[in-house]
C-alpha cells in the first residue's frame, strides 16, 4: 500500500504524461515543423482537437495565415528528429529537410511520411489566452500506416508512440508501455 500522506508541490508543475507530435503547417510558401505537447482531442463529434502554443512561434504565423495544420505522430525511432524540431526555429532553419512530406485534400498542410499517424485539421477558431493561442481544429482526415493497422484499426501494440512528461526543471521523452487493462471493462471486478 502507498503511503497516503500529502504534500504541497508547485501549482505549475505537470507531471502528467502527454503525448508529444509533431506539428505541421505552411509557413510563407514552405512546410515548417515544430514538436508540440500541449493538445488533446475536445470534442467527439464534431471531432475537434485543441492546440495551445505561445504566441512567439514561428508556427502560428502559418496556422493563422492558412487555418490549417498537421499533428504528426511519431514512433520511439523518430525522437532525436522530433527533439531536434524543439530546438531550433523553422526562421532560421528548413527543417522539412528532415522528413519526406505528404499532403492529404489540403495541399496547405504539410505531414510527415515517417510518421505512423497523420491528422490533418482545418482552424475552427482561435482564442488569445494571455501569451498563448489556443487553437480549436475540426479534424479533416486521419492517415496510418497500414504496419500498424489490425482489422483497419490501429493497434498499439505495433505503433509505439513518444510520450511526454515535464518534471521540473527537464522534460523527458518515453515511449507508452505495456496495456494494463481495458477501459470500461477492468474496473467491472470491483462491483
Amino acid at each position: 500500500m502507498h503511503n497516503m500522506s500529502k504534500t504541497k508541490v508547485k501549482s505549475n508543475y505537470a507531471p502528467f504524461p502527454k503525448p508529444i507530435a509533431l506539428l505541421g503547417v505552411m509557413v510563407e510558401g514552405k512546410p515548417n515543423f515544430m514538436n508540440v505537447a500541449w493538445f488533446n482531442r475536445a470534442h467527439m463529434d464534431p471531432n475537434l482537437w485543441m492546440i495551445s502554443l505561445n504566441k512567439f512561434h514561428y508556427t502560428v504565423k502559418g496556422i493563422k495565415e492558412n487555418k490549417t495544420l498537421s499533428i504528426n505522430l511519431p514512433s520511439a525511432e523518430l525522437v532525436k528528429k522530433l527533439d531536434y524540431c524543439g530546438l531550433v526555429s523553422g526562421r532560421d532553419v528548413d527543417k522539412s529537410e528532415l522528413f519526406t512530406i505528404f499532403y492529404g485534400d489540403s495541399k496547405e498542410t504539410p505531414m510527415i511520411k515517417e510518421c505512423l499517424v497523420n491528422v490533418e485539421l482545418s482552424i475552427d477558431e482561435i482564442i488569445e489566452v494571455k501569451d498563448q493561442y489556443l487553437f480549436v481544429a475540426k479534424v479533416q482526415n486521419i492517415y496510418a500506416n497500414a504496419e500498424i493497422l489490425t482489422d483497419g484499426e490501429m493497434d498499439l501494440e505495433k505503433y509505439h508512440p513518444i510520450l511526454f512528461i515535464k518534471a521540473n526543471p527537464e522534460g523527458f521523452y518515453y515511449a507508452l508501455g505495456e496495456q494494463i487493462g481495458k477501459a470500461w471493462h477492468v474496473g467491472k471486478a470491483l462491483k
